[in-house]
């Protein structure tokens, strides 16, 4: 069952690209500057607002807690794909593999894109995210790649994580939009 709701996800979310074309990128558009700091852009919908005020508390939250922080923000049903590990199915189990705290390990991103279905009850999120720790000697190991957030308006009209992908991979200025 487990599997048929991941299923149905990510089949949402494409979706999303294939019915939300007032949200879709337009390539004739002006291009956006690559300094511009899409957290802040006033010319961003409302819905992608509230998607980056989403990711906002969610970092802030894991800032601070650690992976019980990151771990609260997930639907019952949601799902976490990281880069060459199987998929994690459910709240309770993002949960228990989401042990860190923020002393061991820090974990920051930063959004650098959003999409609102035309619904408005669910949405994504893509950017860059940096992982920092320590091996057992000490050393600062830092982990870093782009990242795929899946919201979906609850039942108690709460937004929760439903899909958080990522993959490791470039530093953040290789993928920009151009």
């Amino acid at each position: 069952m487990r599997a048929l709701s991941a299923a149905f996800v990510l089949l949402s979310c494409l979706a999303l690209c294939a019915f939300a074309p007032a949200q879709m990128l337009d390539p004739l558009a002006p291009k956006p500057s690559q300094t511009a700091n899409p957290l802040t852009d006033p010319t961003a919908s409302p819905g992608i607002q509230l998607l980056y005020q989403l990711e906002e508390k969610f970092a802030a939250d894991t800032a601070k807690g650690g992976g019980a922080g990151f771990a609260a923000w997930f639907a019952p049903d949601a799902v976490t794909l990281a880069n060459g590990k199987a998929p994690v199915m459910g709240h309770d189990a993002i949960a228990a593999t989401a042990t860190w705290t923020p002393e061991s390990y820090q974990l920051t991103w930063k959004p650098e894109g959003a999409r609102m279905a035309e619904g408005g009850d669910m949405g994504f999120t893509w950017g860059h995210y940096e992982g920092v720790s320590k091996d057992a000697q000490g050393n600062v190991v830092k982990t870093s790649g782009r990242y795929m957030t899946v919201w979906k308006k609850q039942p108690d009209a709460t937004w929760k994580v439903e899909v958080d992908a990522s993959n490791d991979g470039p530093a953040a200025d290789c993928c920009s939009l151009h």
